[in-house]
């Protein structure tokens, strides 16, 4: 198994240079839960590089509340440095760690192509694509009341095919490798009653653009009460032949590998039996253990 997820600095906190010890425990936790290989894949907007590029994404936004509450949260998680977070990702590498260095890149709409060419030069082996911004509306913070505001001012079909739309957009950027907890859109519990179009262009997205699904635990964590994707669109990527990744989205060491087991026996119900792994953001096949019963 895989943890292809994993975050550094939980939200809101401050961030702060990553040492090999700090690594080393995390692929220590991962380890003792059979998992082989984790990626460090921080969230772009963590780091001041992305600030030029990127900040203001969301000044056409016209809910003026949301632009400022996303204002206030760019300005106070954009603190990392970017070449820092590389070099002691490479230097955990060096040291023998089952590591590989990675990102979550968001989708920014109209803005991809400056992603593609702030992060070109690094040395990544995978970038993760994500959904969280809908306009200025993250709409994944739903603790945030003027967040939440927006869920009950927005009908679920709505916020579906927004956020689709948005996800079909960063795959055919082609900027990343792994669409990040793909039906994130669910995450307070909110699902259509028929979405199997939105699984249905979930899919062939993926599929269109060659980038591999991420199989999260994160869900379980959340009012979703269940794994991204829902066992539905999971059989959707494997009938497209859509290669997965296994991930914890962890933000917190005692999240690392979290229910590996479970994605495990997911995978298998839907048809998998390998994962895909990276390097140097060129794929590789790794097989699967059997799924315990």
């Amino acid at each position: 198994m895989l943890d292809y997820h994993l975050h550094l600095w939980p939200h809101g906190e401050q961030a702060v240079a990553p040492t090999i010890e700090g690594l080393a425990q995390y692929c220590q936790k991962a380890a003792g839960a059979g998992v082989t290989e984790i990626a460090l894949t921080e969230h772009l907007f963590r780091f001041a590089q992305a600030d030029a590029v990127l900040a203001g994404f969301w000044d056409d936004d016209p809910n003026p509340a949301l632009r400022r509450t996303m204002a206030a949260y760019w300005e106070q998680h954009a603190t990392a440095d970017l070449d820092v977070y590389v070099e002691a990702v490479l230097a955990a590498k060096t040291a023998g760690l089952p590591v590989v260095l990675g990102l979550e890149v968001d989708h920014y709409a109209g803005r991809m192509d400056k992603v593609a060419a702030l992060l070109e030069g690094y040395p990544f082996d995978v970038l993760l694509g994500s959904v969280h911004w809908i306009g200025a509306w993250g709409f994944d913070d739903y603790d945030d009341p003027v967040v939440a505001a927006e869920w009950d001012a927005r009908t679920v079909e709505e916020v579906w095919d927004a956020y689709t739309r948005a996800l079909e957009e960063l795959a055919a950027s082609g900027v990343c490798d792994v669409l990040a907890h793909p039906d994130l859109c669910k995450v307070t519990g909110r699902v259509p009653a028929v979405p199997q179009e939105f699984y249905d262009r979930m899919a062939e997205a993926a599929a269109a653009s060659g980038m591999a699904a991420e199989v999260s635990s994160a869900g379980l964590r959340k009012p979703a009460g269940e794994a991204y994707p829902a066992p539905p669109l999971l059989r959707c990527f494997h009938d497209r032949r859509v290669p997965v990744t296994t991930a914890s989205d962890a933000h917190r060491l005692p999240d690392v590998a979290d229910r590996a087991a479970d994605l495990r026996r997911l995978l298998a119900a839907a048809g998998y039996q390998a994962l895909t792994a990276y390097r140097s953001r060129r794929p590789h096949t790794v097989p699967m253990a059997r799924a315990r019963k």
